[in-house]
């Protein structure tokens, strides 16, 4: 009776673990209301510990903001951090395994074993209970595997050479960020300098349009003049409203760049604009040498070529026969055992046959694994250099952009001066004053267009050399610390001929 009912139990519950297995998991949406309570814990996080901007902003300060808040970078940082810890992980997997463990069995009717004679082949009469129904076994051993703790060993130095990928592709993001927060800057700039006067000239053009058509409509001027009047209004209010559209964003992707407040109005102070010309007195060699020993993407790929030869060592390693040991303390409440504890130990010795066949094609794939990442290695380096020229003939040109630009906006702030005068003395009209203060504002806005393109080629030099600020643990710094960092390190440029990276 007990039997029957020992397995009826033993099929219930057989019968629940394959209805369990058979359950279908439907997806489960979030709800909005979930999406909008995390979406307003998200920006809580976001902007958690951010200082709030008071007064004027400079471009020293944006940098510093970006580099402590910057939300990309922080990732960046985290990315580097967990590399850290799966470092420190990997260590222990060159360690002995201790492994603690511990057992209950049960069984339904007695283990009853019966001996045959040797002699005879007769079976015993007598039937021996030789193990207990119920028992539980607890045992603590060590073990130690010689091709675990090689593979193990290479393991680890592969992931220390990814700790040092993430921290060049760390400073690589800190590159771009910091030719992004400039470039945007001049942008904000430009668009605080011109708004109010693009606004004033935008209200005088529409008033010239409607005057012009007035006077269309009574007649007072030949009707083909008028049209042709009109059309120039129509064109500089064209060029305004893109000009105005244009510069609308400025202050929007600088405010996400230095993680400030999307809606808050920032009041930025221009800084006074110095062409570091010295960089393009570096000899070429010199460029070519420092981005070969800087450059974040050639660094990354001979980290990757170090990992790829490590693969082909761990290959290796595979390959050979693998020697193992183990030692343990064991314990049972089995009333059977004479022996209820006891310590075993082993040694193993063992080798996989099927290597002899495919360990040549191992090989050989971990060899190709090792040619590619030289050969990318070789590319990557390639690519630098030209990359070198070329961002330095960028920030030449982008020089004499800005000093062609500049020359035409001092003209055409003269050419306004005779303007004005002419203006107060009522010899022009609406037409006259609206487009020449339309050529005014468009003189202005391309130098500050050439202004940023020349801080945007100077910072991807930079990126491509590898060149960087000295500046410490953004973490630990505070945010006029780390402002001083970044306006202490602006001279990097002549720091170029001492060392061939900024760190």
């Amino acid at each position: 009776m007990l039997r029957k009912s020992h397995t009826k139990s033993a099929l219930a519950i057989l019968v629940s673990l394959s209805i369990s297995a058979c359950t279908t998991i439907d997806p489960q949406p979030l709800s909005e209301q979930a999406l909008a309570e995390q979406g307003r814990a998200d920006k809580a996080v976001a902007v958690a510990d951010v200082e709030p901007i008071s007064g004027t902003l400079t471009l020293e300060q944006a940098i510093a903001r970006a580099l402590k808040y910057n939300l990309d970078r922080r990732t960046r940082l985290m990315e580097e951090a967990m590399a850290f810890r799966q470092l420190d992980i990997s260590h222990y997997d060159m360690l002995p395994k201790l492994l603690a463990q511990s057992g209950y069995s049960w069984r339904n009717n007695d283990k009853i074993s019966l001996s045959r004679n040797s002699e005879t082949g007769e079976l015993s009469p007598s039937q021996f209970i030789s193990e207990e129904r119920t028992h539980t076994l607890s045992s603590l051993g060590a073990s130690w595997n010689l091709l675990d703790f090689g593979v193990g060993y290479y393991n680890t130095r592969q992931q220390a050479n990814r700790v040092l990928i993430a921290s060049e592709k760390r400073r690589k993001a800190m590159h771009v960020l910091m030719q992004d927060v400039r470039t945007a800057f001049w942008r904000a700039a430009s668009a605080q300098k011109l708004r109010g006067e693009v606004r004033d000239t935008l209200v005088l053009a529409e008033q010239a349009l409607a005057d012009s058509r007035k006077a269309e409509a009574e007649r007072l001027r030949n009707p083909i003049d008028s049209l042709r009047y009109q059309r120039q209004v129509l064109e500089n209010l064209r060029l305004l409203e893109a000009i105005d559209q244009e510069l609308s964003t400025a202050q929007i992707e600088l405010a996400a760049l230095i993680n400030a407040p999307i809606g808050q109005s920032l009041q930025l102070a221009e800084p006074e604009f110095k062409a570091h010309r010295e960089a393009l007195d570096i000899p070429i060699e010199r460029m070519e040498e420092t981005a070969m020993l800087a450059n974040a993407d050639v660094r990354e790929q001979h980290y990757n070529a170090r990992i790829a030869r490590e693969e082909a060592r761990k290959t290796l390693v595979r390959l050979f026969p693998n020697l193992s040991f183990n030692y343990g303390t064991n314990y049972d409440t089995d009333d059977f055992l004479v022996n209820d504890t006891w310590n075993d130990a082993g040694l193993q010795l063992s080798f996989n046959l099927f290597n002899l066949f495919t360990g040549p094609a191992q090989l050989q794939l971990a060899e190709a694994g090792v040619k590619l990442a030289d050969q990318r290695r070789v590319a990557v380096q390639m690519a630098t250099l030209a990359q070198t020229h070329l961002a330095r003939q960028q920030m030449a040109n982008a020089l004499r952009q800005f000093e062609r630009a500049d020359a035409i906006w001092q003209t055409d702030q003269r050419i306004s001066g005779h303007m004005q005068n002419r203006q107060i003395s009522q010899m022009q009209s609406q037409l006259e004053t609206v487009a020449n203060q339309t050529t005014a504002i468009l003189s202005l806005l391309r130098r500050y267009q050439a202004l940023a393109q020349v801080q945007a080629a100077e910072a991807r030099l930079q990126a491509t050399l590898g060149v960087e600020p000295h500046i410490g643990s953004v973490d630990t710094l505070s945010l006029s610390q780390l402002t001083q960092e970044v306006i202490g390190s602006q001279n990097s440029w002549s720091a170029l001929g001492e060392s061939p990276r900024g760190e």
